[in-house]
Order: C-alpha cells, then structure tokens, then sequence
C-alpha cells in the first residue's frame, strides 16, 4: 500500500480520485447514496483520505469555479520529521455558549465581576511568589552542593599533583558527577519522562492548543525542579535557567485551579477558571514569571512569553503576565540577597547574574562586526540543531528501554568529565592569580606559586560562573588557544546532551560556548587594535554569547531584551538586534529553530502563525475530513454510548431529525447544523444520569449545572465503573441544554488560508464545514490543518503534507499465530458478521514505532430511519473494508 489511502468495497480496492460505482459489470453491488449516508450515521465508522474521504459520484460533483487553480500538497512518506502523531488532542479555548452557561452569567451582578477580576490578580501574585521561590531553591541547592563537591575535588588535585596520584580524584569526580547525573536520569526516566529537557516546546505546544498529557502535574513539578537540580551538581552542559519556564507554567496551573487532581484534594474556590482558556492565560502568566526568575529581567519574561510562548494574547493579559513576572523577579532578588546576607540591599536580580558591564564605547564601525558575527552564529547554530536532529533520531530509533537512557546519560557524563579532566592535565594555562579574580576554586595544578590554571577554573564551576568569568576578566586572562579548545569541545558536548532523559536547558551551553567563540573575536580585534577602548573582549564576548543562542534558538526580540535588563548596559541594545536578527535569518536558511524542531520530532501538530502562502485555489472541501458522526438533539442513550466507544472523536455536530425527510437526500450531507457538543461532555452527562423517557426531550429534573461540569475537569469520568441498565440505555438524553447552538463553521468553498485564520485566531478546536443550505459536508480540525506545510527556501516553495500517525505505510498479512502474538488495537466486529481477516496496519510515527492495527472486514445491516408516515427496517448485506480512520 502507498502513501495513499485505498478502500475497499466487497473485497475491491479503490483509490480516493477513482470514485465508487454506481454500479458494477460483475454484480458485486448496486451502489445507492442514501443507504450509504445511513450507514455511516448508524454505524459511526469514518473512513477515507485526509483530502475526503471517498469521492462524490460525478453527477454529484459540484463544477469547478471558473479560474480555480488548487495547490499540489506533496504527499510526505512517514518519516521520524515528517509524520504527525494522532495521539495528542486539542484544547478547547472556545468559550462554550451553551444554554446553561448564557443562563449562569445572566446571574451575574457588577459585584461578582470586580471580584473576579481582583481574584485574578491575587493568584497571579501568588503565582509569581511560588515560581521565585521554587528558583532559589533550585539555585540554593545547586551553590551549597557545588561548594562541597569543587571543595573537595580541589583538595584532593592539589595533593595528588605533587603526589603523582591524579587518578584518584579523576575517579572521585568521575563518581559524583555520574551519582548526580543518574538520580536526575533516575527521575525523569523511570518518573515523569515529560519532565525531560526544557520543557519548552512543550509549553509552547500547549499554549498553541495541544493538551500535552501530564504536563501540569505536580509530579512533573518536583522531578522538573529536582531532576534539574541534579543535572547541574552531575556537571553536564546543561543550564537551570530553561527548565522555570516549564516550572512556572506548572505552577501557575496547579494555583489557578483551587485543587490537586494529583492528591485528591479540592479547596473548593476558584471554580470559575476551571476551563481551558483561563488556565492557559494563568500559564502564559507562570511562563513568563519562569523567565523573570531565571534572568531578572521581567520585561524580558512578557516578551519571551509573547514571542516564544503564547498563541494568543489579548490587553487585558499585558499588565497581569507583567506583575507576574515583576512579582517573581521581586521575590527571587529579596530572598537571595537575604541568603547571602544582604538584607534589603536587592543584589540578586536572578538566578544568572551576568554582572553589571561599565560603559564600554560603541562605535559605528562595529556594526559590520556585528554581523559578520551573526552570521557565524547562525551557521553554528544550523550545525548545531542539525547535528542535534541526527542524535536525536538515532536515540527514537534505537535508544527505546528505559534503562538505555539511564545508561546513555551515565556515559554522556563520563565522557564531559574525562575531556574535562584530560583538557586539565594538558593546557597550561597559567595565570597569575590576582585579588580581582573571582574564581571560588582556583587549581594551581603543574603551575607556579601564586598562579593558577584557567582551563581548570573554566571546568571545575557552574557554567553560569564561567559565562560571567568571559564576560568579566581581564583581556590577558585566557589563552586563546585554550579558549578556542574549550569552545569546540564544549558545543559538541552541549549538542550531544540536549534531548537527554534529564531536565536540562540549552540557554547557558549556548551562551557559554558563544562567549568563548565571541571572546575570540574580542581578543583577535584588541591585539589588531593595540588596546583600543572599543575593542574589550568582555563586549565581543557577550554578542558572541547572543548570537550563538540566536543560531540555535531563533529569539530575537525577547532575548535582546533579556540580555539587556541582566548586564544593565542599554548601549550595546541596537548590536544585539542586529546580531540576533542576522543570526535567525542565517539559521532559517538551513533549518528550523531547536524548539521547532523538538515539537516536529515528537509529531506534536502545532499550528503556525500564518497558512501556508499561494494557496487561496485550496478550498475546505479539498481538506476536509468525512463522512461526519453527527447526532440528534435528542439522542437514545444506546447510540451515544456506541459512538463514544467506537470513536475516538471529539465533538460531535448535532443535527436535526428532518434531514431524513425526503426521497433519498444527498451523499455529500449530513444533515442541517444544529450545534456541537464535546465528548466530555456527553461522558459527564452519562455519569450524572441526566436521561429522559420522551423522544422529544424534556425532564422533570434541572439540568447539569455547569459547576458539575467544572467539577469534572481537566480529568473527565471514564467508562471504567459506569453501568447501565436496559432501561437507561433504552432512554434519551436532551442536548439541548448543553450544546453549542452558535459553532464556528466555514462554507465548503471556503480557501486554506481563511479557514486557517479563522480556526488559528480563534484558537478552534472543531470547525464545521456546511454547503449553501448550513448542512454539514465535513469537519475541519487541527490536524487537519497542521498536515499542509509549504517549505520556502531559495526563491521556491515546496509544498507538502505531512502523514498522519500510520497513514500510508505498509500493510502485512501476518499469521494466525502472529495475530495471537501481538499487542493490537481493532475495529470491534458488529453483531452478525461472520468474516475476520487477520491484516495489521503499522504505525510507525515518532511517539509509537511499533504500534499496529487491526483492519477487519464489516459487514453491516443497514436500516433506514423512521419518516414521518412509517418505521421500516430494510436490511441488506454490505461489506466495508477500513483502510485508516478519519483524524477528527
């Protein structure tokens, strides 16, 4: 089977452009388009390509719009970049008009709305007071045990140098440096493994809409916060800066919901943002809090949120996410100045303290270095994320047992250790030591008296000390050569360990290593220059140090920012920018940024800013998913019941009864659009039993309130302990109350790019296409959309789509006995079929490279529903061979 869908009909198999029969020479069916449109509507089953599922007949077709000219969209084959995973559903950040949320805010009073809006503000305080507090613990804990362990390994050098012993504290480095490396491994791997790198790209994906599973977790806070903790006591290139974006937005998640689904306990308050779209403002909040904590730099946190962060802002969210983050850099700058005892002094800005540079001269001639070293920045930051790419598919491939992670970060730390160690042994670098050197450490290793070796001074620190160290000495401190020889051996480092099983940031391993390029740079123009004033290697040293986090990151707005509030030097403002825009712009040339990246490897379906371009001959028919599932306003709980376990669907237009008045209505129709409802909440109303007797709806009981269904949230009832009699499955279930009477829907000739702008805008989770009478024709949804990209590169756009989970692979026919063997998932067999093939369709995506499904043979009654002069039931054989599912 190729990249394109095929299906099957009796046993024949049709491609997607070659249309069904209306009939058949052999006599295998006689096709008729409404008890086609009944079966799937009875039976639930989707079916078909991503670009519509099974074709209209051609006098069904609608003519094609004089002018029209449709975009090709080059079909992808599954690969570790390419494929969509279907494992992750969108956010709802669609504010639920229901009849039963119109009727609580028309109780509401001007009172209520002030207090809600001062309990905003009071969590945000709190959120930023949480989000500093764990960050000085994180870096309290990191100082104390780094002094002990540097301390110690000092101790034992400089007695086993005259000793001739040195591998002895090579072994004793070795040792704690792997212990670290292995609890943080330990925790990450066999605890939470989505606490694993920075966590990020996983932020950005849920702010973008991807319900990203355990994100928020408690549990995922303290292996964040811990992992992290030891990643940096183990010595590898990592930083602890990267992971508070992630901790932030966890906190303020678990603040802003008023309970702990991870300890079972609700306080019973905050009930009112109990829904997905304030709690991703609260998380924009504690993203940017994350960053303020981490830099000091609050203006640099709302930025970064914006830039890097959020998908959707609004005014309103300005000046909170701005508290937040000043709150949080506030609290974080009190509390570390008291730890080092300066009370009230406020000298701790954040937990990378750059120091504060003097007022270096800028001159206009230094703006063509600047970007001459942007573009070397972008080049090493292409090379770095490419290379980073290459690791990481090796590691999705073959790196898959648990203990194989541990095993690769014990080895990852051995190696940074020994080329530490060895890098030691053979630079001599000495230098004097001075008492304006600010080195906690200093090893004289086979240097004189009153000197000390400044390769040892780089290694045995935190990076966060070495950055400042090459920001801040004096121009004859370092080597070239060693500087040169750290450099190269520390970005492969940083490359090799980024997408590790530990908590770790790119931040601090991208400035390190840029600042000891850019250092370089400083060093190079200060002896062509003889000394010039303008030409200070610590300047050079920090544009060096932006550039090469600009390559692999591309930030350029936030970043600029940020490095401005933490070295408090404005001057330098208009180099930076240029710096990082041409660093972005070099590194766009080859490839994507490191976090776009990770989000592509993990198949997540993030939607970008803007549609693909040239695409306006690209209407949502073309993209669409059908046939659609649809229900009654009032349905039998029976059939609710079926469509929930035979779907894996999220929302569900509701139709009404009359669309099978009529001879035989239309195939590419589903009926007139009445509203949507969610699958969770057709689970809540299940649970609670909000059930009726009469076809036609009412009850005697109220309905759900919409505090029950805040209740249930974020973690919906299951059908795991829901029972139901006969005579509840034989009774209805009124949505009228519930459903979204005003959905979002979009003409079927409607182009790509409107529909794109209207459902990436909105934050859409469901977009109903409807043709020119409001019928439902098909479902547009976020995969649907994420799949068509358009690559632009050299003056020529490529455009592809991407696969979605499995789709387009292979199809085997194992065994009997293979089929026994094997861990699979399939289509359950209605009652009365008789026939089961054993063929298996493999996934073979980024998040489930093994994963296989069952494909069988249905064989469906079909039944015509009750029009208004009689009930009959008409039954005929008909035989339907899935070949993938549709993907809404």
């Amino acid at each position: 089977m190729d990249t394109e869908t095929e299906t099957l009909i009796n046993g024949k198999r049709l491609k997607p452009n070659q249309g069904l029969p209306s009939n058949s020479a052999d006599g295998a069916i006689i096709y008729d388009s409404s008890h086609f449109q009944l079966r799937s509507r009875d039976r639930h089953v989707s079916y078909g390509s991503i670009n519509g599922a099974v074709p209209l007949l051609e006098n069904n077709r609608e003519p094609e719009m004089p002018g029209r000219q449709s975009v090709t969209f080059r079909r992808l084959p599954p690969e570790m970049l390419t494929t969509l995973s279907s494992q992750f559903e969108s956010l709802d950040y669609e504010p639920w008009e229901s009849r039963v949320f119109k009727e609580e805010n028309s109780r509401k009073t001007p009172s209520s709305l002030t207090k809600q809006g001062v309990i905003r503000w009071v969590v945000v305080f709190f959120i930023g007071v949480c989000t500093a507090l764990i960050a000085c613990t994180i870096d309290i804990c990191v100082v104390e045990i780094t002094k002990l362990k540097y301390g110690f390994l000092k101790k034992y050098i400089d007695k086993c140098v005259t000793e001739n012993c040195l591998y002895i504290p090579y072994l004793q480095w070795l040792g704690i440096s792997c212990g670290f490396a292995f609890i943080a491994s330990l925790l990450v791997t066999y605890g939470e493994p989505v606490a694993a790198g920075s966590g990020i790209p996983l932020v950005k994906c849920y702010l973008n809409g991807i319900n990203v599973h355990r994100l928020h977790r408690l549990k995922t806070l303290f292996v964040k916060a811990a992992g992290v903790t030891c990643s940096v006591l183990g010595g590898l290139a990592v930083g602890k800066e990267g992971p508070m974006v992630h901790s932030g937005a966890a906190v303020a998640a678990g603040l802003s919901q008023g309970k702990s689904t991870s300890l079972g306990f609700d306080f019973g308050i905050l009930k009112e943002f109990r829904c997905d779209q304030e709690k991703r403002d609260f998380v924009t909040g504690g993203a940017a809090a994350g960053v303020a904590a981490a830099f000091g730099a609050p203006i640099g946190g709302v930025l970064f949120s914006l830039e890097e962060g959020s998908s959707f802002w609004n005014q309103n969210m300005t000046w909170r996410i701005f508290f937040c983050s000043m709150v949080s850099a506030f609290t974080l700058n009190v509390v570390l100045s008291a730890y080092h005892g300066q009370i009230g002094q406020l000298a701790y800005d954040g937990l990378l303290n750059f120091g504060k540079f003097p007022d270096i001269p800028f001159a206009l001639l230094e703006l063509p270095i600047f970007i001459g070293m942007g573009i070397i920045g972008g080049l090493i930051g292409a090379l770095f994320n490419q290379m980073n790419y290459h690791i990481s598919v090796f590691r999705r491939r073959f790196i898959l047992s648990r203990w194989a992670k541990v095993l690769e970060v014990i080895v990852v730390c051995s190696v940074t250790v020994t080329t530490g160690f060895v890098m030691i042994y053979c630079v001599n670098d000495c230098k004097p030591l001075g008492a304006k050197d600010d080195i906690d450490f200093p090893i004289q290793m086979f240097c004189e008296d009153g000197q000390f070796n400044a390769v040892a001074a780089m290694w045995l620190q935190t990076p966060e000390a070495s950055v400042r160290a090459l920001f801040h000495d004096q121009p004859g401190t370092h080597n070239p050569l060693s500087v040169g020889l750290f450099f190269i051996t520390y970005v492969f480092l940083a490359c090799w360990t980024y997408g590790l099983s530990i908590s770790s940031g790119i931040f601090i391993p991208a400035l390190l290593s840029g600042a000891a390029w850019g250092r370089l740079v400083g060093l190079g123009l200060y002896r062509l220059t003889e000394g010039a004033a303008w030409a200070d290697p610590g300047k050079y040293a920090l544009i060096g140090a932006a550039s090469q986090l600009g390559g692999i990151a591309r930030v350029t707005l936030s970043l600029a920012v940020i490095l401005i509030e933490t070295t408090g030097n404005l001057s330098l403002g208009l180099g930076l920018m240029l710096t990082l825009l041409t660093a972005k712009l070099v590194g766009d040339c080859f490839n994507a940024g490191i976090y776009d990246m990770n989000v592509q490897l993990a198949g997540l379906p993030m939607l970008p800013w803007s549609s693909p371009p040239l695409c306006y001959g690209t209407e949502a028919r073309d993209i669409m998913s059908k046939p659609v599932v649809v229900l009654r306003e009032v349905e039998r709980v029976s059939t609710i019941l079926s469509v929930l376990e035979e779907t894996s669907h999220q929302g569900f237009p509701l139709i009404f009864e009359d669309r099978f008045a009529g001879p035989q209505g239309k195939q590419n129709s589903f009926g007139m659009l009445r509203g949507l409802i969610l699958r969770s909440q057709l689970k809540i109303l299940l649970k609670e039993k909000a059930f009726c007797t009469s076809p036609t709806g009412g009850t005697s009981q109220p309905p759900v309130p919409l505090e029950t269904f805040r209740m249930y949230y974020p973690r919906y009832p299951t059908f795991q302990g829901m029972h139901f009699t006969e005579e509840e499955r034989s009774s209805y279930l009124d949505l009228r109350p519930y459903l979204n009477p005003t959905p979002y829907t979009v003409p079927m000739h409607a182009s790509l790019p409107r529909t794109f702008q209207l459902f990436r805008a909105l934050g859409l989770r469901h977009l109903i296409v409807t043709d020119d009478n409001n019928e439902v024709v098909g479902m547009i949804t976020r995969k649907t959309l994420a799949r068509y990209r358009a690559r632009i590169c050299c003056g020529t756009i490529d455009f592809v789509e991407l696969p979605l989970g499995g789709h387009g692979v292979q199809l085997n026919c194992p065994s009997r006995e293979t089929e026994r063997n094997q861990v699979s998932r399939g289509f359950p067999v209605p009652a009365g079929s008789s026939r089961r093939s054993s063929s298996f369709l493999e996934l073979d995506g980024p998040n489930a490279p093994r994963i296989q499904l069952v494909c069988r043979p249905l064989q469906f009654q079909t039944h015509s529903r009750p029009n208004s002069s009689n009930e009959r039931n008409a039954s005929e054989p008909f035989s339907l061979g899935i070949s993938i599912a549709a993907d809404f």
